[in-house]
């Protein structure tokens, strides 16, 4: 089995470091576990020495998010294969044994995700990641068990080992080689949808991502940034056009761009008919981030784009109006 790392990235989190830290430990007897701290202001740092003196302690000097805390934290890991894994992330035994074995088998495989199910309602997927991802063609992720706000419940059929587009970061294992090739997350997202990028990035490259359904992990999802905030609203919005104008083909990019741009348009539109202005607000703030820095997210573009990106058209036409609420009415 390939030498693995466990990285938690923490940020005033004690309390999820206490819930959740004992069934890494009990859980991933194969890997070296690190806790990275994002200048935490509580006692999570003294927490994890005093009663889990086997973990590893990365302080990084700020709070720098998602994307850029795991790139400062990650320079001094030296396992073959990283596993990034939320705070508010429950294992289950055996879950890093199928995953090694896949990297071990097929070299190509450069990134995993596993089963993610709900810790609060352990019969469904979870929102973030839920049984492997994809997008459309105009950026919008939805996942195998979970289309927008509609979550499947886990009758096995998504116990497979299959080709993915992005693998989501609340449990992301990808092979050290790989993501120091591709220069670790854009730390320019702060948090929200790097994960995507990364794949995307790696997807042009020829490498491949892959889900496997005989790992399972529970995750509280929002633990550090619910699903109704507006700053979530900001980021994802935001995040999903710098990362659109990175890595489309060039030839479709300005048509996908602009028809993007009025599909957001119509979600402000929605916000506010739905009595939440500041969502909005983020909206708006999110367009105009955008437009400031555009011209520094094109170049970032990488040499080759692939054209082969997307399953479907629209997944909010398939969605809102064909009622395809199932992945399995995608196919």
């Amino acid at each position: 089995m390939p030498n693995t790392a466990v990285v938690i990235l923490n940020w005033n989190g004690i309390a999820l470091l206490e819930q959740f830290l004992p069934s890494v430990i009990r859980y991933s007897p194969e890997a070296v576990i690190y806790v990275a701290d994002n200048a935490s202001t509580d006692a999570s740092v003294s927490f994890v020495k005093k009663h889990f003196p086997s973990v590893k302690i990365i302080s990084n000097s700020d709070n720098f998010g998602f994307a850029k805390g795991y790139n400062e934290a990650l320079q001094f890991v030296e396992e073959d294969i990283y596993a990034l894994v939320n705070s508010d992330i429950e294992v289950t035994e055996n879950w890093l044994a199928p995953i090694l074995s896949l990297f071990e088998k097929e070299p190509e495989t450069a990134i995993i995700q596993p089963k993610i199910l709900d810790f609060k309602n352990k019969e469904y997927f979870e929102y973030a990641g839920a049984g492997g991802g994809f997008i459309d063609k105009y950026g919008f992720p939805f996942c195998r068990g979970r289309i927008f706000e509609t979550l499947e419940k886990d009758n096995g059929q998504y116990n497979d080992t299959c080709e993915i587009f992005w693998a989501s970061g609340a449990c992301f294992f990808i092979r050290k080689k790989v993501f120091r090739e591709l220069e670790g997350f854009d730390p320019d997202f702060f948090a929200h949808q790097e994960e995507i990028d990364l794949c995307w990035r790696a997807f042009n490259k020829n490498y491949t991502i892959k889900y496997c359904g005989n790992s399972t992990v529970y995750h509280v999802g929002g633990a550090t940034l619910n699903a109704g905030s507006p700053k979530k609203t900001f980021l994802n919005f935001r995040n999903s056009l710098w990362m659109l104008t990175k890595n489309l083909p060039a030839k479709t990019m300005a048509v996908t761009l602009f028809i993007r741009m009025v599909l957001d348009g119509i979600a402000g539109i929605r916000f506010l008919t739905q009595g939440k202005p500041k969502h909005l607000f983020s909206v708006l703030h999110a367009h105009y981030s955008f437009y400031s820095r555009i011209f520094k997210f094109s170049n970032k573009r990488d040499i080759r784009q692939s054209e082969k990106y997307y399953k479907i058209n629209s997944i909010v036409y398939r969605y809102y109006i064909s009622n395809d609420n199932l992945f399995e009415k995608l196919k």
